[in-house]
């Protein structure tokens, strides 16, 4: 009989304190399979319940549902005998505290030629500066952005008006910018200011939300900020029709003209600030100590964070992600108890559940920053975000599961996880988003990511997005547990495969960016 916890010991505020096996060679393995089977529905059921009921409130990043969440993961971790690996002073936790702060825009404006262009009304302003306040600086037209516009440019402590229409190529303009030193950029995005109207009344309230990021001196040093603006207001600024920037930037993609220095602005005011506020988060983690090899750490990890009350509504979010840290708690479990029966694993495993991925990933991202284990010494993360439900699919299968990134980095990996559904689960693994032109580009989305660039092999499970995907009606009456059951399994002989092998994965691939 497996030791469960209750709820009404987290909410009265009490706390519970509760030889290897061989490599495998992609046969079947009864040891592996023995405890496979103690991942069971009605555990699954009973963790899920929990977690995504309305006394959690839906688990926002900070609040009080967020904190009981944790509470409930670390009993667990606790009570199935994993360690506490973080440092605190002179003792042991489970909880990595993750400093975040969060930013709200206040009065943001510029002032060109005494004529004021506010944000939300007649501008976009996206980031963060190292100066707020009142700032006056000099603005360099720096064409569409690409490498040779900036030849000869001193954007050194200045701002950059590029005029890009391109999703990616303005992304890679703003980062040439930030590399040479530019503390502001300007965008135009759009060719006319029709277009540009469009634009901000599109997504002026993605502009306006409270955002979250992670608290430390990294963020600061690496914010910068990004104002988008009309084609008219980037005449204004730089003098000159913009029919005639446009033309500049064809004639020096042309050879045509040396240098893009001869068109110069005046000095541009701008005013930023923000509403800030400090707040404190938890990723929660569950050591499992390997043998022989030790040293050598896989990581599995979900995401228990989840988007709050909304309009008055509690967002549960049991498909997103309850079913994927439920899956990493029975996981931990079932590892726990194949130790305790003298067959634990090689590899030292740690168990993660992190805060913050529906803030920006900011709980992984944190960990990859501050490495509790060395990264050198990860051998892989198997990331789980979802995978309870049945998502929106043109392939009518249900016995099936997403696959991202198991290729990206590791030829071997994709074949030890090709191997270990063939030799136990036998679904259809889909690697329609593992598609690197894939739109919805997940590969990037999840908290994998914060590990794949550091050059860490990974493996991202999904199930797909659904009609109650972010809303209040991702409840726990509606995960399909057999199917969690089941992907679960896999993720378990996957990381059973790669704790007890005798090599460690090869890593073949270099890491892609973003």
């Amino acid at each position: 009989m497996k030791r469960r916890i209750t709820l009404s010991i987290i909410l009265m505020g009490g706390m519970l304190f509760a030889q290897a096996p061989k490599s495998l060679t992609y046969g079947q393995n009864s040891i592996a399979m023995k405890f496979a089977k103690t991942i069971t529905i009605d555990d699954l059921k009973e963790d899920l319940t929990i977690l995504s009921s309305d006394a959690l409130e839906g688990r926002e990043t900070g609040k009080r549902g967020q904190k009981m969440a944790a509470a409930y993961i670390r009993s667990h971790f606790q009570e199935i005998g994993l360690k506490a690996p973080v440092s605190h002073e002179d003792t042991k936790s489970y909880f990595q505290d993750v400093k975040l702060k969060t930013s709200k825009p206040g009065d943001i404006y510029l002032l060109v030629n005494d004529e004021k262009f506010k944000n939300i009304e007649d501008i976009l302003y996206s980031g963060n500066v190292k100066k707020t306040g009142k700032n006056v600086t000099e603005v360099v037209f720096a064409g569409s952005g690409s490498e040779n516009d900036f030849d000869n440019l001193d954007v050194e402590g200045k701002s950059a008006l590029i005029i890009n229409y391109d999703r990616k190529g303005r992304a890679a303009a703003s980062e040439l910018a930030k590399s040479k030193g530019a503390n502001m950029i300007f965008i135009v995005s759009s060719a006319t200011d029709v277009e540009f109207t469009d634009f901000k009344n599109k997504y002026s309230r993605y502009f306006n939300n409270q955002t979250m990021s992670l608290d430390n001196e990294q963020s600061k040093k690496d914010d910068m900020g990004l104002f988008y603006i009309s084609p008219s207001l980037a005449a204004k600024i730089l003098n000159q029709p913009f029919d005639k920037l446009n033309k500049t930037i064809k004639d020096f993609n042309n050879g045509k003209v040396r240098s893009l220095q001869k068109i110069k602005s005046k000095e541009v005011n701008y005013k930023v600030e923000y509403e800030v506020n400090k707040i404190s988060s938890e990723n929660v983690l569950g050591y499992l100590e390997g043998t022989d090899l030790k040293d050598e750490l896989i990581i599995i990890t979900a995401h228990y964070d989840h988007i709050g009350i909304k309009n008055g509504e509690i967002n549960n979010g049991a498909d997103d992600d309850g079913s994927g840290t439920v899956a990493v708690m029975d996981i931990a479990e079932a590892f726990a108890e194949a130790k305790r029966n003298g067959n634990g694993p090689r590899r030292s495993i740690l168990f993660m559940t992190v805060t913050g991925e529906e803030k920006g990933l900011l709980g992984s991202a944190y960990y990859a920053a501050n490495p509790i284990f060395p990264l050198k010494n990860t051998v892989v993360d198997l990331n789980i975000d979802m995978i309870g439900r049945i998502g929106d699919r043109e392939i009518e299968t249900t016995n099936y599961v997403y696959l991202i990134g198991a290729d990206k980095l590791s030829s071997e990996l994709h074949e030890i996880s090709e191997n270990m559904n063939s030799t136990y689960t036998n679904m259809y693994l889909d690697y329609t988003f593992n598609d690197e032109d894939h739109p919805a580009r997940f590969y990037y989305r999840s908290d994998q990511w914060s590990f794949a660039k550091n050059g860490i092999p990974v493996i991202f499970y999904f199930n797909g997005v659904h009609e109650d995907y972010h809303k209040h009606t991702d409840t726990v009456d509606k995960i399909e547990f057999d199917m969690l059951k089941k992907r679960a399994e896999l993720i378990f002989y996957t990381a059973w495969e790669i704790a007890n092998r005798d090599g460690r994965l090869i890593v073949d691939k270099k890491p892609k960016e973003n």
